[in-house]
């Protein structure tokens, strides 16, 4: 090796943020082992590097003892005070043992290294980008589709849109732009992976914070969304001030604003509802379209009873109880369903639980 490998490898520190010293570290070490390996020894060597001129010595390590155990890694007291008579037991006496032609070994092995250690320092570079960014929308390229999965290209590395991500109903070409929620990050021995979603209820969050300006700089709170994906999603918004409608500034002037939303999640009906702390208030707004009557509050079980009309009851609860189902989620409640003539008279109670569900914040 000469300066100018030196020079490079200085290079490479301010391109690719690896550290010259850890990599000429590196590159010794390495370089011991194929001294070892190309000279048969099992002496104790060390090899250094001439950070400045790239010079490169190999030097023979021998322990100083008083009585020799092992000749390939010992030299006794009397032979090193031969040399310096300062050398006392268990002080180290190194010799320059490199070889003639040792450059064309260096060169290869501190190649191998440098290849190597920009791989690691790429792949942990991209790791800690997108560990970042967990929990982020962002915009890809679909790459290529494999039994069902899709590949994204996110610029730097290649992303997965796993099957049970991805949201019933929607296709997908290769070469098509696509917005994602970036849903977990993990280490592999292949190098970082990046797993994405369409699915997860935070999308329809992130889309919202895009088009809504008074979501952006927190006049208006996204308290709670529930989501069943290509279908419907509940979402909750709140406000401490009293100048803003918080579901008309998510519904925009004409719907242009939720418009903006449905249309990138291909057609999901958003039903957007004002949060309450009053359980019985929010319960109401949360079975919206539907119209509630009364609605009794059980809150050692965290349960209610929502009365409706009689000709509400089935947009209460729903196509497959989806409003219900959805709504019950939204706000973290039981909810139990009769209309006006079966609460006053005799009837049978329609009743929805939360589920298993984990609403994004």
């Amino acid at each position: 090796m000469n300066k100018e490998f030196i020079d490079a490898i200085y290079d490479l520190e301010k391109e690719k943020g690896i550290s010259k010293d850890i990599l000429i570290e590196a590159i010794e070490s390495a370089l011991v082992s194929a001294y070892k390996k190309n000279y048969g020894t099992s002496q104790n060597v060390r090899v250094n590097i001439d950070r400045e001129e790239g010079d490169i010595d190999v030097f023979m390590r021998m322990d100083v003892v008083e009585e020799i155990e092992d000749e390939l890694t010992q030299i006794s007291l009397e032979e090193a005070q031969e040399i310096d008579p300062r050398y006392e037991v268990g002080d180290v006496v190194e010799y320059q043992v490199t070889p003639k032609d040792f450059g064309r070994i260096a060169a290869q092995t501190a190649k191998q290294v440098v290849v190597q250690r920009i791989r690691e320092a790429e792949r942990g570079m991209v790791f800690d980008n997108y560990i970042e960014r967990q929990g982020e929308m962002v915009t890809g390229v679909v790459q290529r589709i494999s039994n069902g999965t899709i590949f994204v290209d996110m610029g730097k590395t290649e992303a997965l849109l796993p099957v049970t991500e991805q949201v019933p109903g929607e296709k997908y070409n290769v070469n098509d732009r696509i917005k994602v929620y970036i849903m977990d990050v993990k280490k592999t021995a292949k190098g970082p992976q990046v797993f994405l979603s369409r699915s997860h209820p935070a999308i329809v969050k992130r889309l919202f914070e895009l088009e809504v300006p008074e979501i952006q700089d927190g006049t208006v709170e996204i308290k709670s969304i529930a989501r069943e994906a290509g279908s419907r999603t509940k979402m909750a918004v709140y406000t401490e001030d009293e100048n803003v409608d918080p579901v008309g500034a998510c519904v925009g002037n004409r719907g242009v604003r939720v418009q903006a939303v449905v249309d990138e999640l291909f057609g999901e009906k958003i039903d957007i509802i004002t949060w309450s702390d009053d359980p019985k208030v929010l319960i109401k707004n949360v079975l919206s379209p539907a119209k509630v009557e009364d609605v009794i509050i059980d809150d050692e079980e965290k349960s209610a009873l929502a009365i409706v009309p009689d000709y509400q009851l089935s947009l209460a609860i729903g196509k497959e109880g989806q409003n219900v189902r959805l709504a019950a989620r939204l706000c973290g409640w039981k909810i139990d369903i009769k209309s006006h003539s079966q609460y006053f008279g005799d009837g049978q109670i329609e009743e929805y639980a939360e589920d298993d569900y984990e609403d994004e914040e």
